[in-house]
């Protein structure tokens, strides 16, 4: 698998990696500091205060922190059920931290999943996460139809033995676009979600209304379209009963005809795929 560095970033790129690896870096240390008893929210406030700790101050939503059988959105029905909540975490439970800072413009939307403890189910999960990036990966470059690689996304969780959870969120989406953000010294949120973060994401669902194509990639009709190019948050997000894991991680789509320069994945040296690595080297 080639890697993102080696492509020659723009400093655009650089600028939406090194935000993204900042979220990662973050995921990493609360994951390393979580033990039995800490709730969800005392969770996402440690995402939160650990990244405001090295400038972050914007953010496209803010942290989140699911456990147990809410990594699987058991029971959700409405969107206040994503935020976080009492729940305490125990040995071999399985959780998953998202943040989506900004950061000196740039914007990052991340997923790490992990588990409190040894637990086989999940380490299997995580595993096979990887088909789904190879796959995602592999059809953006063939150009296909944004729904029709979501139906393929969903047909090999059902072939793996998985449900798709990503339907649980709103649209259903298992992906949507991120842009710069312009800065400001006051970044007010709404509902979770920055203000300045939302306007973008509105504007492109306007501009792309007349233009034929959606910012967010769904299994509904206005995502039946080619890959627009930019910078696309993609989050595939499986469960089986009680236990839920994804990644998500910033794909580039450019115009270029050249196959390997049409989409690739911004880096390849984040934890899952760290993790996969490892895994086939032994």
């Amino acid at each position: 698998m080639a890697s993102a560095v080696a492509r020659g970033l723009t400093a655009e790129l650089r600028g939406f990696r090194q935000v993204q690896r900042l979220a990662y870096d973050c995921a990493e240390a609360v994951a390393a500091q979580l033990r039995p008893g800490v709730t969800e929210r005392e969770a996402a406030r440690m995402q939160r205060e650990w990244l405001r700790g090295r400038g972050v101050r914007d953010w496209f939503h803010l942290p989140f922190a699911w456990f147990g059988d809410r990594t699987a959105f058991v029971g959700f029905k409405v969107p206040l059920q994503f935020f976080p909540t009492d729940r305490r975490l125990e040995p071999g439970m399985p959780f998953i931290l998202d943040m989506a800072p900004v950061h000196g413009g740039f914007t990052s939307d991340i997923g790490y999943a992990g588990c409190l403890g040894p637990h086989p189910l999940h380490d299997r999960m995580m595993s096979d996460l990887l088909a789904h990036r190879e796959l995602i990966l592999r059809e953006v470059r063939e150009r296909r139809p944004l729904r029709e690689i979501y139906e393929d996304v969903d047909r090999l969780m059902a072939r793996q033995g998985y449900t798709n959870r990503h339907r649980a969120y709103p649209f259903g989406v298992i992906a949507h676009k991120v842009d710069r953000v312009r800065e400001r010294r006051w970044s007010p949120h709404l509902l979770g979600f920055g203000t300045q973060a939302l306007k973008g994401l509105a504007s492109d669902a306007v501009r792309g209304h007349r233009e034929g194509w959606s910012p967010l990639w769904s299994p509904h009709r206005f995502s039946d379209h080619p890959p627009r190019p930019g910078l696309w948050a993609v989050e595939p997000h499986i469960g089986f009963r009680g236990t839920g894991a994804k990644f998500e991680e910033l794909l580039v789509v450019t115009d270029s005809r050249d196959p390997e320069e049409s989409a690739f994945w911004l880096d390849d040296d984040l934890p899952h795929v760290r993790r996969a690595q490892g895994e086939m080297a032994a």
